[in-house]
């Protein structure tokens, strides 16, 4: 069992070069706090994932209406990439957007892709490093980045932010 108040995040290791990375702690068990705050914003979470059922009932076409937060959250998660396509853009057709602004739609397109892919395949699949490569490899395909072994997992220290993982932001967990 988690105690809440008790529990760290992770910690700090030091890497293989000048760099330290952040390896996570587990969260796979049951958690237990003594905060009565925490359990009013349980309750507030609730009454919101409820009055979103029931909207979701209201809608008359649901699927469009989820389709359409996909293509959001591929236009917005993609600007991490540096991708600039809009949201009005996701929605038209590869003839409709600017030669110039191709390579970034048909990033936005892959993400959403990908996304809609691993919903499907999480009706038979956990969430695995198959799910992950396979999503993966979606999203690289024919974009920036498809010569950087799309559908495996990276061999070498990522980072965020620096010039390397030395002055980085932030260094996940290095590699296994």
């Amino acid at each position: 069992m988690i105690q809440l108040e008790k529990y760290k995040s992770g910690h700090i290791e030091r890497g293989a070069g000048s760099y330290n990375y952040f390896v996570p702690s587990d969260i796979n068990a049951q958690w237990n706090w003594n905060n009565p705050e925490i359990n009013a914003l349980l309750e507030k979470a609730a009454v919101k994932l409820g009055e979103l059922n029931s909207f979701a009932r209201l809608v008359p076409n649901i699927d469009l209406f989820i389709q359409l937060h996909v293509t959001k959250e591929a236009v917005i998660s993609s600007r991490i990439e540096g991708t600039q396509t809009k949201i009005d853009e996701a929605l038209l057709t590869e003839e409709d957007i600017a030669p110039e602004r191709r390579d970034d739609w048909k990033e936005v397109k892959n993400y959403t892709k990908a996304l809609n892919q691993a919903i499907i395949d999480l009706q038979t699949l956990p969430i695995s490093s198959r799910l992950i490569k396979s999503s993966h490899a979606i999203l690289l395909d024919s974009v920036r980045g498809n010569h950087k072994q799309p559908g495996e997992f990276r061999k070498s220290q990522n980072w965020i932010g620096g010039s390397s993982p030395a002055d980085a932001v932030f260094v996940p967990p290095h590699y296994q």
